[in-house]
């Protein structure tokens, strides 16, 4: 008995851990594990990285050594599976000590001839007993190269949800270190205010990497419940109770499929808005007197103006009018969208500016790129060249994303404040009236932003009053 469990132990050494047999052609990794050769590039080719299912070691380049002492010692231990089979005693039946050489395929059954002439198996249907064997290998084989799949899947599910456990890592750190350049600015007297904002992106960083690490320990379940599996697998093959091999082989099935159905990824972003936006006038909002103003003073571009609109002498506001003015159709106006843009661009910097919408019922606010089609019927979204956030019906706030990001609000803002990060790839939208955070579109910006203004339909006079540019201080631009 110990002699045979040292075989056993012997051979579990030569078992591939992607397929769970033994080695064809094994190769050897630069981090010391074992694989077939066919396996491991199979596993490569769909990826997007080389790594090692077992330590999850990421190569830059393909270097696959071939091992020759394994090899051999595979092809030994397939010798002494082929001699085992060879040496198995042959079955009888229980009721008449007859040799079982048919399969019932009606009662999935093995019996021997005299069972085939009895009245229990009458006019059933009967297979020789290697045939039957051979056909619920092939069946068999089907669902180990299933799992051997699932395998290879779930695996990598592993290694994106620790790459994606690593990059929330590592924006977390760059938000760390903006909210640390942009509260030094302030000194010991706004310290507080960096300590709390601080403080929640630790919680919220923790709170998902706990969701990511609880996933990444659910998958790893899966993991070892499939490899069991695959080795229940092999070992009923190897297995001289035919039998029982056969009655059990309908449930490898729904064992599989029941894990394929319960693999999920957890991908949470950290809401970028919260800490990466105008910080220090979210601090000036408590301390009024120690930083400098920093939202911009902005006008309105008249040569952009939908002929609807109509704008004020100081170009701080606009609203939808009676009737439409004759203006000139130039190559900047909008002639069928009620909207302008701002008369400054940014094409690089940072930059914040609040605007006043009262009680309107509805609105769109946003940036717009100096290339962004102005004529005609518009969709006006990010692949557009718009990034813009709306109200409409008076409670219906939307971010006008791919596609749209409808926007739930306890209270409904006065004031809208617009971020824009060029270089950082953002645009961050508040509720001005206490800096809490909306919504964040993220790209890539290549050319100069316009601010963007939309009053919208008058709605039968309510929706009549004007948008207003605002300062630092709440008042209008003069």
């Amino acid at each position: 008995m110990g002699s045979r469990q040292q075989s056993e132990n012997w051979k579990d050494e030569l078992i591939c851990a992607v397929c769970l047999e033994i080695f064809e052609d094994p190769v050897t990794l630069n981090c010391g594990h074992n694989y077939c050769r066919s396996c491991i590039v199979s596993c490569w080719d769909s990826q997007e990285s080389n790594f090692c299912p077992e330590c999850l070691d990421v190569f830059p380049e393909t270097n696959l050594k071939r091992n020759r002492a394994l090899a051999n010692l595979a092809d030994r231990a397939r010798n002494l599976n082929r001699n085992r089979r060879k040496k198995a005693s042959k079955l009888r039946c229980d009721l008449h000590q007859e040799e079982l050489k048919l399969f019932c395929e009606t009662d999935k059954q093995l019996i021997c001839g005299i069972c085939r002439d009895g009245r229990e198996h009458k006019y059933h249907d009967f297979i020789p007993l290697n045939e039957a064997v051979e056909l619920y290998k092939d069946k068999l084989k089907l669902s180990l190269d299933s799992a051997s799949k699932q395998k290879a899947s779930v695996l990598k599910a592993k290694f994106k949800q620790k790459q994606q456990i690593l990059e929330v890592r590592e924006q977390s750190s760059s938000l760390q270190t903006h909210i640390r350049y942009e509260f030094a600015k302030m000194h010991r007297i706004l310290n507080e205010k960096e300590q709390h904002l601080s403080r929640d992106l630790q919680g919220r960083e923790e709170r998902i990497l706990e969701e990511m690490h609880k996933n990444l320990r659910r998958i790893q379940d899966i993991l070892d419940s499939i490899e069991r599996m695959l080795s229940e697998f092999r070992t009923r093959m190897d297995q001289q109770d035919v039998l029982a091999f056969l009655k059990e082989e309908g449930s490898w099935n729904r064992r599989i499929s029941a894990r394929r159905n319960s693999l999920a990824l957890v991908d949470m972003d950290l809401p970028l808005g919260i800490f990466k936006g105008p910080l220090q006038y979210i601090a000036w909002r408590e301390m009024m007197d120690s930083i400098s103003p920093v939202p911009a003073s902005l006008t309105l571009n008249p040569n952009t103006a939908n002929s609807w609109l109509i704008l004020s002498e100081d170009l701080s506001s606009v609203k939808m009018g009676d009737q439409r003015q004759l203006l000139e159709d130039i190559p900047q106006r909008f002639d069928r969208c009620a909207c302008v843009l701002g008369s400054k661009g940014f094409k690089s910097g940072r930059h914040y500016w609040e605007v006043e919408v009262g009680d309107k019922t509805e609105w769109d606010l946003g940036v717009a790129k100096k290339s962004c089609n102005r004529k005609g019927r518009i969709k006006r979204m990010p692949e557009d060249g718009y990034w813009r956030l709306g109200l409409r019906s008076r409670n219906e706030y939307t971010a006008f994303s791919t596609p749209p990001t409808y926007l739930s609000l306890s209270v409904n803002p006065k004031k809208i404040g617009v971020y824009l990060d060029h270089e950082g790839g953002q645009v961050s939208f508040y509720n001005a009236d206490n800096m809490s955070h909306l919504h964040t579109f993220t790209d890539n910006f290549t050319e100069k932003l316009y601010p963007y203004f939309c009053p919208c339909l008058n709605d039968g006079g309510k929706n009549s009053r004007a948008m207003k540019i605002c300062w630092v201080n709440g008042h209008c631009v003069a």
